[in-house]
């Protein structure tokens, strides 16, 4: 199956609200990945929600780990470098083979005038290798840099990482998902979706994380946190 781009979705800048990206991303799976690995999939998020693996992430109001982080074209770039500028919208995401990795990042990038706007900076975290991370940002055309967690070392402080179950590892296996390779080791471990706001001296503003990858933030609401607009 080949997952479209926003651009290839629509002739023009899709701007729809993510959640309905993701619903039609969600009906390609039901309609031709077989029933028995959305079951899988499926099994592994339940025992993740089980585990309460969300709950228990960095929280608002805690300080940061500072990190040093090479980015997607190798150049070394550390938290304080970020957070000199401004505050900054961290998000932590699996990897370019990831459709609803994708799918947000590029409605992201269709916000970052907003965020700029705000005086924020945007960058993205992953475990995926610095050659993975150029590929990503160039076929997506993202203008936000992307940043090689190695062994997910920063997205474990932010209490974030689990190990792929035997039976999903299965699967990634079989759909030619190979995580050794993507990220440059062998311990099939991800990190659970999940979008920060630091302010500048480090203290986590907001955070939204969810051990079902297909539920992300949508980037309007992150704008929204950003220029103190959001309701509720």
């Amino acid at each position: 199956m080949k997952w479209r781009s926003l651009e290839e979705s629509c002739p023009e800048t899709d701007v729809r609200p993510l959640r309905n990206i993701f619903a039609e991303r969600k009906d390609l799976i039901a309609k031709y990945v077989p029933a028995e690995t959305q079951a899988v999939n499926a099994r592994a998020v339940a025992e993740l929600k089980q585990r309460r693996l969300a709950e228990n992430i960095l929280a608002v109001g805690t300080k940061v780990p500072e990190f040093h982080l090479q980015d997607h074209d190798g150049k070394s770039i550390s938290s304080p470098d970020l957070l000199a500028k401004g505050r900054l919208v961290l998000c932590f995401l699996r990897g370019r083979w990831c459709p609803f990795c994708v799918g947000q990042m590029e409605a992201m990038n269709l916000v970052m005038p907003e965020i700029e706007h705000a005086g924020t900076t945007l960058a993205a975290v992953s475990p995926q290798t610095v050659r993975q991370s150029f590929f990503m940002r160039d076929q997506h055309k993202l203008r936000f840099p992307l940043l090689f967690d190695a062994g997910n070392k920063v997205a474990r402080q932010f209490g974030l990482t689990y190990r792929v179950p035997d039976e999903q590892k299965a699967v990634y296996q079989r759909a030619f998902v190979n995580l050794p390779f993507v990220n440059g080791d062998d311990s099939w471990e991800l990190p659970i979706p999940a979008t920060y706001i630091i302010d500048r001296d480090g203290t986590v503003l907001y955070a939204s994380a969810n051990e079902d990858y297909t539920q992300r933030p949508e980037p309007q609401d992150i704008v929204q946190v950003l220029t103190g607009t959001l309701s509720g």
